[in-house]
């Protein structure tokens, strides 16, 4: 038995099913969500080395801070540049943490593994002050093509401060240019690997030879 619908009716039967149909073409137009592979720094492969001690024998200790950066830079995407002042990502992949961060906790790892620091902490961890606080300006953190080769680039501005002066001790600036063997996101992860080994070799030299 078929049922009849009366005028109204059928004119709010057939709106309905239009607002259905239009629901369901908006569902089928919106953007997919972008599938990111998610990086991290390769670990450090850095040698241990005799732990440093003070004047009165007492291990040393350090406090890494989180480098300032500009907006741009702090950021977990994985920067290029291809060419001039344009600044470009890499689609679908990311860093595990902002540039700065990421930076920051592969510094404190190379220098756990080298061990001529007794203790080493981060620049927002609670505890006891450190000897020295190491800071800085990681002003690049980026992929840049030389005569049309990729090669990753950082420039960290660094910072010694003795904590107990509260006073920089020394400074200086490291700028790394690490060649990519490749021009994939795993060979360019593995290139910004190699400038952080080169990057933490320096500064873990430079910091011992003022933190005395």
């Amino acid at each position: 038995m078929t049922t009849l619908l009366s005028p109204h009716k059928r004119k709010i039967h057939r709106l309905g099913l239009a607002t259905v149909a239009l629901l369901l073409s908006a569902c089928s137009i919106l953007p997919q969500s972008e599938t990111l592979t998610v990086y991290q720094l390769p670990a450090a492969q850095l040698a241990q080395q005799t732990p440093a001690k003070k004047e009165n024998g007492a291990p040393l200790s350090l406090r890494i801070a989180t480098p300032y950066s500009s907006q741009m830079v702090d950021s977990a995407r994985i920067l290029v540049v291809p060419q001039g002042s344009q600044i470009s990502a890499y689609s679908g992949v990311r860093w595990s943490d902002p540039a700065p961060v990421l930076l920051r906790n592969r510094l404190a790892s190379a220098f756990r593994a080298d061990g001529r620091f007794a203790s080493i902490s981060l620049g927002n961890s609670a505890g006891p002050d450190a000897d020295f606080e190491l800071a800085g300006d990681l002003t690049a953190f980026q992929t840049i093509y030389e005569n049309g080769a990729p090669a990753v680039h950082v420039h960290y501005d660094a910072s010694l401060v003795q904590s107990s002066s509260n006073r920089s001790i020394a400074t200086r600036s490291f700028d790394i240019v690490e060649p990519v063997q490749g021009k994939e996101a795993p060979e360019v992860v593995k290139a910004f690997g190699r400038a952080a080994d080169r990057l933490s070799a320096e500064l873990i030299d430079w910091t011992l030879l003022h933190g005395k």
